[in-house]
């Protein structure tokens, strides 16, 4: 059987734990989770909310093509004994289970019969059944630039941007060495025309380090990027998550977070390309927002596993560089840049955007769901 493009499913709220939220997909049936409106990506649903009734219906168990775990998940060891009652009453009635967990966290979700669709993934050791899924942020172009893109021309040199923490809180080795190369690094940079490294640091003035592993693959692209005369580079380097706004104790200071977010779009619409390399969980949440925003990602590929592989040409859309080409990333971005006309330049930022408006913002993945449906159909069939 081959799913039509509006897919039948079946989602029960008894199942949700409480004080649970439910999982993005349902929005459009059960309204939104509760937002923040000063968090900066406030209403990056609501186009999938007046949208989503195209692509899906709500219907009994008896009538549905699939049936969805209805919690936002991201601790499987919280949520087990629920998704197993879920997807034992599921198999009863000969229906497929999708379970969203949106997490760091790439353990096996171990329910029989179930697609999982998730942000983290290893290709090397990717289960049948396991789909991924973008991170999903606001709109750029329509929040912040007034619904159009703003393309840049091509120039000589690419302008390479980042900006967020260089490092991985997660690491703790090798602090001191790192310290000390990170700084070196930033130094060097800050003088020349065109070129624009700031150091924005907490009161210990090592906040945006801590931790740092200079082996890690995002600090080590930014250093290797730093050092080169091939690029101009725009990093802004900052303390802590989204800038230190997010405090020890999980509370969010909204000033600071909206000037986090402030400096961050500034930073993209001022770079041709940008770095995108994993976080504490093996995928990129700046891959979406750079494509979102129009900007060519400068993707670094740690065994990862992209949404809608089997239908994007992913390296089409990025300078892609596996993690063992980091030492020649600065090359290896120049060489792409230079082979690009002005034209097809203009045109790469375009397609970037037109594959996130498409494919991976909410409404985009979410219109697209039946092609994973129908390949996991495929799959189970030639078991």
């Amino acid at each position: 059987m081959t799913y039509p493009q509006k897919i039948k499913f079946f989602s029960d709220p008894d199942y949700l734990l409480p004080g649970q939220r439910h999982a993005q997909i349902l929005f459009p049936f059960w309204g939104k989770n509760p937002e923040e409106p000063e968090n900066p990506v406030f209403g990056r649903y609501d186009r999938y909310v007046e949208t989503g009734q195209q692509f899906f219906e709500l219907v009994s168990l008896e009538e549905a093509d699939v049936a969805i775990f209805p919690g936002e998940t991201g601790n499987w060891d919280t949520m087990r004994d629920s998704a197993l009652r879920f997807g034992t009453a599921a198999k009863a009635a000969g229906k497929p289970v999708i379970i969203f967990f949106c997490a760091d966290s790439a353990e096996p979700i171990d329910i029989p019969n179930c697609m999982v669709f998730r942000t983290s993934l290893y290709k090397s050791v990717h289960r049948p059944g396991e789909f991924a899924m973008p991170s999903w942020s606001e709109d750029f172009v329509a929040k912040y630039w007034q619904g159009i893109l703003p393309v840049r021309p091509k120039r000589e040199k690419p302008v390479v941007g980042f900006c967020g923490q260089p490092g991985f809180l997660s690491y703790r080795n090798k602090l001191s060495a790192a310290l000390g190369q990170v700084r070196r690094a930033v130094l060097r940079k800050i003088g020349p025309a065109e070129t624009r490294v700031e150091l924005i640091a907490d009161q210990a003035r090592e906040g945006p380090f801590k931790g740092l592993n200079p082996s890690a693959p995002r600090a080590k692209a930014l250093l290797r990027l730093s050092r080169s005369s091939l690029l101009e580079t725009n990093f802004i380097f900052k303390s802590g998550h989204f800038g230190g706004a997010v405090q020890a104790d999980g509370k969010i200071d909204p000033k600071m977070l909206q000037q986090a977010r402030y400096d961050f779009v500034e930073n993209m619409l001022a770079s041709d390309y940008v770095v995108c390399a994993r976080g504490g969980g093996n995928f990129s949440y700046r891959l979406y927002e750079t494509l979102g925003g129009g900007r060519i990602p400068l993707f670094i590929n740690t065994d990862c596993v992209l949404p809608y592989e089997n239908h994007i040409d992913w390296q089409r859309h990025c300078v892609w560089i596996e993690e063992d080409e980091i030492s020649s990333i600065d090359r290896r971005l120049a060489e792409f840049h230079a082979k690009l006309s002005p034209d097809d330049f203009v045109a790469l930022q375009q397609g970037c955007r037109k594959l996130w408006l498409e494919w991976l913002s909410p409404e985009g993945f979410f219109s697209k769901l039946h092609l994973e449906i129908n390949d996991w159909i495929k799959h189970l069939q030639a078991q």
